[in-house]
């Protein structure tokens, strides 16, 4: 009976892994599952990660306002979260590199990378000095 218990929550460890990875991840959807329910799931799931997100990073979302969510959607969709930060940086660096972030959302990723070192693969440490250098922009001029 024990070996039995075992297998039955061997495999359902396993559904529910591989649940959480379709919901999450992108993975294949897994046998047993109604695709539309799975997919509004998924896309829920989404919106709260961006709405998180925006707690971490208000000036990127305010910038984008409305399509906050949806920016932030289409960036990470099919991918694990990596926690607001770096999901949040993530999107910033990804419409800087398109030419497309706002002035405001840009001083808040530069706050953040003069502070923080991110590669955008493990989580972000603190720079040697980073508050010496913030602190030392706040008083030098800034070129336009």
């Amino acid at each position: 009976m024990t070996a039995h218990r075992d297998l039955a929550r061997q495999d359902l460890g396993e559904r529910q892994a591989e649940l959480v990875a379709a919901l999450v991840a992108g993975a294949p959807l897994p046998g047993g599952f109604d695709a539309v329910r799975l997919d509004a799931t998924r896309r829920a799931l989404l919106r709260k990660r961006a709405g998180i997100a925006a707690g971490v990073w208000p000036l990127l979302a305010a910038s984008l306002g409305a399509e906050w969510k949806s920016v932030f959607a289409a960036h990470h969709d099919g991918h694990e979260s990596a926690g607001a930060l770096r999901d949040g940086w993530d999107v910033a660096r990804a419409l800087r590199a398109r030419g497309e972030l706002a002035p405001a959302a840009a001083v808040e990723l530069g706050e953040r990378e003069a502070a923080l070192h991110y590669d955008g693969h493990s989580a972000p440490r603190p720079r040697r000095f980073g508050r010496a250098r913030l602190m030392l922009r706040s008083w030098v001029p800034q070129v336009p």
